[in-house]
């Protein structure tokens, strides 16, 4: 292996990944305002680096009382620790580069 790939492949095991579980309730435009403003942000901020899970509460009621969800939408950042959960649609993006604690990979 060249001193290139070992670099590039130790870049990617050092770079943070982000797991994200979003809880909507239906398909409102509030839940689609925080669902798009979320992609965009991953995609531009941690592009290959997070995964993101959608879940309608109307669809599992039972995970609103497991996870404490209070309102809608609510983003819970699940990894790299500490969690962290924003309240709201997301449309501020400073807001939830901050929230979530997004570093760059070194």
């Amino acid at each position: 292996m060249t001193a290139t790939a070992r670099k590039r492949t130790a870049t990617k095991q050092a770079a943070p990944q982000y797991a994200f579980r979003l809880f909507v309730s239906g398909l409102t435009p509030r839940s689609q305002n925080a669902i798009d403003h979320l992609h965009e942000y991953c995609e531009r901020h941690l592009a290959g680096r997070h995964r993101i899970e959608v879940i309608d509460l109307y669809q599992s009621p039972e995970l609103a009382v497991k996870e404490q969800i209070v309102a809608t939408p609510t983003l819970l950042k699940i990894s790299p620790e500490p969690q962290r959960r924003l309240i709201g649609d997301l449309s501020q993006e400073d807001c939830f580069i901050r929230g979530v604690d997004i570093r760059r990979p070194q």
